[in-house]
């Protein structure tokens, strides 16, 4: 079974980020997840360009950068500059009067473009941005904190991008609540990532490298 993870590392201990950084790169984690929120989009302040700047300086691997802001290209320039070509970076469509525009600055920066469905988003609303961007990333919670209930009708939503992502090639990822569950149910149907947060990696008192390899082996 072929799937990805990436550590969402607003999760992680920020008073030891390079030993998280190691410690995750180590246990052979295949990126980084960056929440980067603004307290107008959601309800929260997570990580900020300064955070990004010193995980893109502390490993090779690749980081998808999660933009949970208000108007995304007002701002997008700073983190483009900051990311390295093959980074990905998501934005909200709500968040943005003209999305495919963001999304086409991202492109021409040789980033991967993608999008982030909200729970309470419809596939309908975001269907012509499905064919301009590669990676889609489902909401199983709503944006802005870790450790939140999973939301069920969204299986439902993951389902449907599960039939589309192959005519309309784009990888589907899963951000939010990722329980073992959810892991075993949703990988062998072709969701092509996941995002570990609270749930499964971080916080449980054992080695990454440990939860790492039960992930890969589905022994969770």
């Amino acid at each position: 079974m072929n799937f990805k993870i990436t550590a969402s590392m607003m999760c992680a201990d920020f008073g030891h980020l390079e030993d998280e950084v190691r410690a995750l790169e180590k246990a052979g984690i295949d990126g980084f997840h960056i929440d980067i929120m603004d307290g107008r989009y959601v309800p929260n302040f997570a990580m900020s360009l300064n955070d990004l700047r010193y995980i893109a300086g502390a490993t090779k691997l690749p980081l998808d950068v999660h933009l949970m802001i208000e108007h995304p290209r007002t701002h997008i320039d700073l983190f483009l500059n900051t990311l390295r070509p093959g980074d990905t970076v998501y934005i909200h469509p709500e968040a943005e009067y003209h999305p495919s525009t963001t999304l086409s600055k991202i492109i021409d920066a040789g980033m991967v473009p993608g999008i982030a469905i909200n729970p309470g988003t419809s596939v309908e609303t975001v269907m012509e941005m499905l064919v301009i961007v590669d990676k889609v990333l489902a909401m199983s919670v709503n944006p802005g904190n870790a450790g939140q209930m999973y939301l069920p009708y969204v299986g439902a939503k993951v389902e449907r991008l599960l039939k589309m992502k192959e005519e309309m090639k784009f990888e589907l990822w899963w951000d939010g609540a990722c329980s073992a569950d959810k892991l075993k149910e949703f990988a062998p149907k072709g969701v092509d990532g996941f995002v570990l947060g609270t749930t499964v990696l971080f916080g449980k008192g054992k080695e990454y490298k440990d939860i790492v390899d039960d992930v890969r082996k589905m022994n969770i």
